[in-house]
């Protein structure tokens, strides 16, 4: 049987991923099957099975495929020297993401993999991860805030940062509901929040 360069499985395997988000993204995962993706791939069953067993592995790759660009983002504010400028890179990045037309079904699809956590514990595994390393670079990012007396130290830097992924997945809702969300306000008021968070200087301290 004659080999297949990797940039030929690298090919497959992407083709075989992008007919499962579109299977996932128009049917749901319990509604769709794999005979579903096979078709949709234009490979054969053999060709499909060779990369992946199952709808489960198909979700989890698709999954770890949304936590790398979503790591492209977390990075980019992790390293902005002003850790207030980073959570605003943050904000803005997500937001971005949220208009994006391409990423249309990646959000469909990431809602459905909320729903499917609640049932498949390695799909919540891999849900929650995504969560995670979201919500420890905001804690990153106020935590030094907080060391340089940016923001004030007596709320939690964890409440801070769940606070601010609610509103992120509660927005990502509104967009899959096709809700008429005007996100560059909902990002203005994200960003007056964040605001409202900030220390007040000695000299405002003093005035009061």
């Amino acid at each position: 049987m004659p080999k297949i360069s990797q940039a030929k499985r690298d090919a497959r395997q992407q083709q075989i991923l992008d007919a499962a988000l579109a299977c996932f993204s128009e049917n749901g995962f319990h509604q769709t099957g794999m005979a579903d993706i096979v078709r949709r791939s234009g490979l054969s069953h053999g060709a499909v099975y060779l990369y992946f067993q199952s709808k489960d592995d198909l979700i989890e790759a698709l999954a770890v495929d949304r936590h790398h660009q979503e790591a492209l983002l977390n990075e980019a504010a992790r390293h902005v020297d002003d850790p207030l400028e980073g959570l605003h890179v943050l904000a803005r990045g997500y937001a971005r993401w949220l208009t994006d037309p391409s990423s249309d079904q990646v959000r469909r699809v990431g809602v459905n993999g909320w729903a499917e956590a609640l049932r498949n514990e390695r799909v919540r595994t891999s849900v929650i991860e995504g969560v995670d390393a979201a919500r420890a670079v905001i804690m990153l990012l106020v935590e030094r805030a907080q060391s340089q007396r940016l923001i004030a130290g007596n709320l939690g830097a964890d409440a801070i940062a769940r606070t601010l992924v609610a509103l992120f997945q509660g927005f990502l809702l509104q967009v899959v509901w096709r809700q008429p969300v005007d996100v560059e306000a909902a990002l203005a008021v994200v960003d007056s929040m964040l605001g409202g968070v900030v220390a007040p200087s000695p000299r405002k301290k003093r005035e009061r």
